[in-house]
């Protein structure tokens, strides 16, 4: 019983620790969430841009095969 008692102890002392350390440096945890929402917000502007440059390449084969 004595040991699962100190696995549990340490199990909480790793995670006060954890908790101690993400409150001291949560600006880093906050610029990590900020490039990733940056990243995604990115990733779908350019989604936009290449499906808008393929319905402007499909209407200029239509144009070019009508003349």
């Amino acid at each position: 019983m004595e040991f699962v008692w100190s696995v549990v102890m340490f199990i909480g002392h790793a995670v006060e620790a954890i908790l101690g350390y993400v409150e001291h440096h949560h600006w880093i945890f906050a610029l990590l969430a900020g490039g990733y929402v940056f990243y995604l917000h990115d990733r779908s502007v350019h989604a936009r841009f290449d499906a808008l440059d393929k319905r402007v390449d499909e209407i200029r084969k239509r144009l070019a095969i009508e003349y």
